[in-house]
């Protein structure tokens, strides 16, 4: 015991005599390094204190500086950082090298092509049927200097295939951009009544004027009841003057083998939606429908039977054709009325016993 208390006077000695031959400054630095690691820790509870980056960073820093104001008296890093092992540290400068000799390095070869100019072959492709010299020289028309090699290249990246393979008379674009007028959409939904029951409901939407058809509703859409509403549905679209070319429905078990044939033959094309491809949902107008119909009416009233699922449907039907306007045919009516006045008083008339109100003006 005295041998220790003697070792400690002496070791104490010769370490004041140490610091004393040292400068202010790296007093000030040894210092404050032993503050920040005094500080790091005191966070210590249970485990050993997690270091941020910016803290081994400012460990490694503070200690080389710190040996080089001693002149390099100080041998390694753990007389003076003691709360890791000196392994820890020489990782931690290690890392710090390696980040300050990285750099980007260039990739060989041509460069990218601009973006704007991706887009654009993008969008040729798809709006014609080009072949990779045509879009060359469409492109070259615009100001963009750019072989059909990498046109190509393009394409292929976004798995677009060559002309011979890409008939844009096919696609989900072309057909509702240019035979939207000759499109009807059929979709079934489902409501439940207040006694739990649920009911079917099945309904036609004409792409081109939004005009929607009320097909019927029961608990029961067997084969017989479809295709009975499509015989109906067929009926309706009679006196209508541009004729209907293709149906578009999902893949329903519902929509059986007997109801596309009632529309096949009269020379309508049955088009099912493709399986997982949200993306080329072309039944998307009678889907925005449904949600149109339960936001404003469905979702606010209590079903009852299937009579009363009719009678609001027929009337809610009865006032979306002729008396809201659509934000798709840019606020029109899908079934305009051919004289509205605009001088008179502004009227309105409760629908659905005031769920919903059509204002109109009264004639002068």
């Amino acid at each position: 015991m005295v041998w220790f208390c003697v070792w400690q006077v002496v070791s104490t000695l010769v370490e004041l005599i140490r610091l004393s031959r040292r400068s202010e400054s790296a007093k000030d630095l040894e210092i404050l390094l032993l503050r920040r690691q005094l500080a790091i820790y005191e966070r210590r509870q249970e485990r050993a204190p997690r270091l941020s980056r910016g803290e081994k960073l400012m460990l490694v820093v503070l200690a080389t500086r710190l040996r080089d104001k001693t002149n390099r008296t100080i041998k390694t890093m753990g007389d003076v950082i003691r709360i890791v092992k000196p392994a820890t540290v020489f990782g931690w400068h290690r890392a710090i090298v390696r980040r300050k000799w990285t750099y980007r390095h260039r990739t060989a070869g041509r460069p990218r092509t601009d973006n704007e100019i991706e887009q654009l072959v993008l969008r040729l492709a798809r709006e014609n049927d080009w072949g990779y010299e045509r879009i060359e020289g469409e492109l070259l028309k615009l100001g963009y200097t750019i072989s059909h090699e990498t046109v190509g290249n393009i394409l292929e990246r976004h798995g677009i295939p060559p002309a011979p393979d890409r008939d844009p008379s096919l696609s989900w674009r072309h057909l509702m951009t240019h035979y939207r007028d000759q499109l009807l959409a059929c979709d079934f939904f489902t409501v439940e009544t207040l006694f739990f029951q649920t009911l079917y409901v099945l309904v036609f939407v004409e792409i081109g004027t939004r005009r929607v058809h009320f097909a019927g509703c029961t608990a029961h859409p067997d084969t017989a009841w479809v295709t009975q509403k499509a015989r109906q549905v067929m009926w309706e679209l009679d006196d209508r003057e541009a004729a209907i070319r293709f149906l578009i429905h999902d893949n329903d078990n519902k929509f059986s083998q007997a109801f596309d044939t009632v529309f096949r033959s009269t020379g309508i094309k049955v088009i099912p939606t493709p399986y997982r491809a949200p993306n080329a949902n072309a039944n998307a107008h009678a889907e925005r429908w449904i949600r149109s119909v339960r936001e404003e009416c469905l979702d606010k009233v209590l079903i009852i039977n299937q009579a009363h699922l009719r009678r609001v449907m027929r009337e809610y039907v009865t006032f979306f054709n002729s008396a809201r306007p659509h934000q798709g045919l840019d606020q029109r009516i899908p079934v305009p009325v051919l004289s509205r006045e605009h001088t008179g008083p502004v009227r309105s008339r409760a629908v659905l016993g005031g769920l919903i109100h059509d204002y109109y003006r009264d004639a002068a």
